[in-house]
């Protein structure tokens, strides 16, 4: 079969095999190739085996003048796979390898485009492991790398090659520290992206490097990376030359033109503008720390932290006034809100160094003057990206991905830290839960959320998640947080996730090894703020944990009125805790759950009362007299920080490159969350397991209520749980997880189907109130017959229910009917 000759405008895309179809695959390998006729056989060997489990096509882009293009149509009559060929004649050839990958992407019929040279130095192995990574993961572009982890570049032809290499990457991430910071190896010519996150018409790339191209101008893409060794040349020589070294810094030159010098000038401009308003707040700041030290004598670290604030008030006027003044992000109160935060945030890693310098015989005026200069430029980058977000709409690398992602699929699996040589600590694990007999959990650190399931008679050795502290991670600091999955498993060793922080053993890292059970260790930081080990790690676990077990863990508040089951869903911080609290108290009831239920696909539910957090909006629906002046107190400044303003904050801070879920273990180490008991803020009993009629999903809004189709339905539900698992590392560590022989993918498939069935029997409705208003409405709606039936509790809080979990044998899921049996659930 002799391709060579065919014009291009006539037959653009050849299909080598029957197998070749018009069907849309998920993946398409995509291979440039000139003149390498020797190895195109070898590969398509190579890689039959390899992607057969995938739905994966193989699409050549040739360049040849041989008859390159008649031996892979002979090859590819063997090969399982479909095998395109797009043959590109003379003339046509514009952009060399990287016109080559553009002109493939266009006709590549699969979601994800894979890209890899023909001449094996891109093991197809490696090839394959980094598609498998590409479908599994959250990421936009998936980079092959040689510089991390086990990876390797020995395959390279000599140390000049090698130089070479390594001063080209090195060269690049020079040019573009920023865009470049969460990639070990810009230069690789291994790589996959998702076609509708990578726009081909903004690409105008010169000589080899098309994946610096896309990096670069796509800088909100989220990449993961994939260790593997490059391997020699099987055949053919390199097209490599000193024309594509001098081609290659054209084209890191052109690519820094066209960075976006108005955006520069703007952030240069409001620096200025900041400068000079916070020089005068240095001014302000002074004269009233001379005011609270010198005359009215106030400790010089209380007479500065006093100063502080009238200086925040200050400065916050100003730049509201003269810097920001068309800034459409958020409400001034919050914005000022989070100005204050901000600065007292600043202050209490000023104090130590004050101190210090007074220490050292400095004034008290002098001093203070002196840790304000330092930190200004903190002050500005934070009050630019994350308060006001100047310049938002127009710089889409603000959205940058701060955390590493790597799988590293020839690593071994390691030990536990004790045999790492970390301290050596005991693995008594004191603290057990039976989480409604789908869950056991053992664990050194006491998880308060869980309080209602402890369990003493949980055998240690034969639960489900089992929680220690160790040492993990790098004994040092490092520039970036990281995700590692070490994806080859040792001789019964289970595959292992470690996600380590910038603060090296004194951060917020964790391991987690996929075995049975899942053994969880964590830092001793996050040992001492149990709350962020629930929230952040177990939660997260537990989720996908129930899945292959047939129950969700749908966000979502559950009630029970007489046997009558009314559920609650909503985006986080929406009100759906105050309306709970309302309903309780005003038509009594039982409750089960606030923030999480266990439903199953008949439309049982069952309880999940962890305690309930206050947030601001929530304070003034608790009217507990149990609770004692000093927690009231405490309630009002817990529940402002931990409220919306305070999540969006964090969020905020999560995009820049700082250690987000150590700054979060600090936080509530030092001001825990509030979070009581639900029958110390309202009088009322807990149910066990209940089932299902009515779901409204509240929402704020102008008033209205209508009901909800079935799969509109399933998609809101699914949102609202995917959103109150939105802080960090939930988004790099779920699609890492296998649980019960299922990955990422079919676990959310699973999770899907589930829900789907939970809803078959049941009407879902919306309801928008633009005034909290849902508590009003929902009883009217369910009908007064169905609520005034329960008396409300006498004033005394409710002895603790006996719970029976004796249930029925597992639930089988029969594809989405609702089959209610007698006695609860199964």
């Amino acid at each position: 079969m002799d391709l060579v000759g065919i014009p291009h405008t006539s037959r653009p895309c050849v299909p080598l095999n029957e197998t070749a179809t018009s069907t849309a695959p998920r993946l398409t390998v995509l291979v440039p190739t000139r003149n390498e006729r020797e190895v195109v056989p070898l590969l398509l060997d190579a890689l039959s085996p390899e992607f057969a489990a995938l739905d994966a096509e193989i699409l050549f882009v040739d360049d040849s003048d041989d008859d390159t293009p008649a031996v892979a149509a002979a090859r590819a009559a063997r090969c399982p796979l479909p095998v395109r060929l797009l043959h590109r004649p003379p003339g046509q050839r514009a952009g060399g390898l990287s016109g080559a990958v553009i002109a493939g992407a266009r006709y590549a019929l699969g979601t994800w485009v894979l890209v890899m040279d023909a001449d094996l130095q891109h093991p197809p192995e490696a090839a394959a492991a980094l598609a498998r990574t590409a479908l599994g993961h959250d990421a936009d572009v998936v980079v092959g790398t040689r510089r991390a982890g086990t990876g390797s570049s020995g395959g390279l032809d000599g140390v000049t090659r090698s130089l070479v290499s390594s001063g080209s990457a090195l060269l690049a991430k020079a040019f573009f520290p920023r865009r470049l910071a969460t990639v070990t190896d810009p230069m690789s010519g291994l790589f996959a992206f998702r076609t509708d996150r990578v726009d081909l018409d903004r690409l105008n790339p010169l000589g080899f490097k098309i994946l610096l191209e896309i990096l670069v101008r796509h800088p909100s893409a989220r990449v993961a990376e994939v260790a593997y060794t490059f391997a020699p040349r099987a055949a053919g020589r390199s097209n490599a030359s000193l024309r594509e070294g001098i081609t290659y810094l054209r084209h890191l030159a052109r690519l820094r033109r066209n960075q976006q010098p108005g955006s520069r000038a703007g952030a240069l401009g409001r620096l200025l503008a900041f400068g000079l308003i916070g020089l005068s707040g240095i001014g302000v700041n002074t004269a009233a720390l001379w005011l609270f030290h010198d005359v009215l004598n106030a400790p010089p670290l209380w007479g500065a932290a006093l100063a502080t604030q009238v200086s925040t008030a200050w400065n916050f006027a100003l730049i509201e006034l003269l810097v920001y003044r068309a800034t459409t992000h958020g409400t001034r109160t919050g914005r000022g809100i989070r100005f204050f935060a901000m600065n007292n945030l600043l202050l209490l890693g000023r104090l130590p160094v004050l101190a210090w310098l007074i220490g050292l015989g400095l004034g008290v005026l002098t001093a203070n003057a002196l840790t304000l200069v330092l930190l200004f430029v903190l002050r500005f980058l934070f009050s630019d990206r994350l308060i006001y977000r100047a310049g938002r709409e127009d710089r889409e690398d603000t959205r940058r991905d701060p955390v590493r992602t790597l799988v590293d699929p020839g690593a071994p699996v390691g030990t536990p830290s004790a045999a790492r040589g970390g301290h050596k600590r005991s693995q008594y694990l004191p603290h057990r839960y039976d989480i409604a007999g789908r869950v056991t959990i053992a664990s050194q650190v006491r998880l308060p959320e869980l309080e209602f399931f402890r369990a003493q008679w949980v055998a240690p050795g034969e639960c489900d998640i089992a929680v220690r502290v160790g040492d993990i991670g790098r004994r040092g600091p490092h520039p970036r947080a990281g995700l590692t999955e070490l994806t080859r498993s040792e001789p019964g060793r289970p595959a292992s996730l470690r996600y380590e922080e910038q603060l090296g053993r004194l951060g917020a890292n964790f391991r987690v090894d996929l075995g049975h059970p899942l053994s969880v260790e964590v830092s001793p930081l996050l040992a001492r703020s149990p709350h962020v080990v629930y929230t952040n790690i177990i939660e997260a676990l537990l989720r996908f944990v129930v899945v292959p077990r047939g129950w969700m863990l749908l966000h979502s508040a559950c009630l029970d009125f007489d046997g009558t089951g009314v559920m609650l869903s909503a985006l986080t911080d929406t009100g759906k805790t105050a309306t709970v609290l309302r309903l309780l108290r005003e038509h009594g009831g039982r409750f089960l759950s606030d923030d999480m239920t266990l439903v199953d696909a008949a439309g049982h539910a069952v309880c999940f009362p962890k305690p309930l957090t206050i947030s601001a909006h929530t304070l003034r629906a608790v009217s507990a007299d149990d609770l004692t002046a000093k927690e009231w107190f405490k309630l009002s400044a817990q529940s402002r920080l931990h409220s919306r303003e305070g999540r969006s904050f964090a969020l905020a801070l999560a995009r820049l490159n700082l250690p987000i879920m150590s700054i979060n273990a600090l936080t509530q180490l030092l001001v825990p969350p509030p979070k009581y008991a639900v029958d110390r803020l309202v009088p009322c009993t807990i149910g066990t397991t209940t089932e299902v009629s009515d779901l409204f999903v509240i929402e704020r809004g102008a008033p209205g209520i209508g009901d909800m189709p079935y799969e509109e339905a399933v998609r809101r539900l699914l949102g609202n749980t995917e959103d109150a698992y939105g802080f960090p590392p939930f988004r790099y560590l779920a699609p890492a997880l296998t649980i019960d022989g299922l990955d990422h993918p079919r676990l959310r498939v699973r999770e899907r189907e589930i829900l789907a069935g939970f809803l078959s029997g049941i009407r879902v409705r919306t309801l928008a109130s633009d005034c909290f208003g849902w508590a009003d409405e929902i009883p009217a709606l369910l009908g007064r017959e169905r609520l005034d039936g329960i008396p409300l509790p006498d004033g005394h809080r409710p002895e603790q229910p006996h719970w029976d979990w004796q249930f029925d044998s597992p639930l089988a899921l029969s594809g989405g009917t609702r089959t209610p049996r007698a006695g609860g659930p199964p």
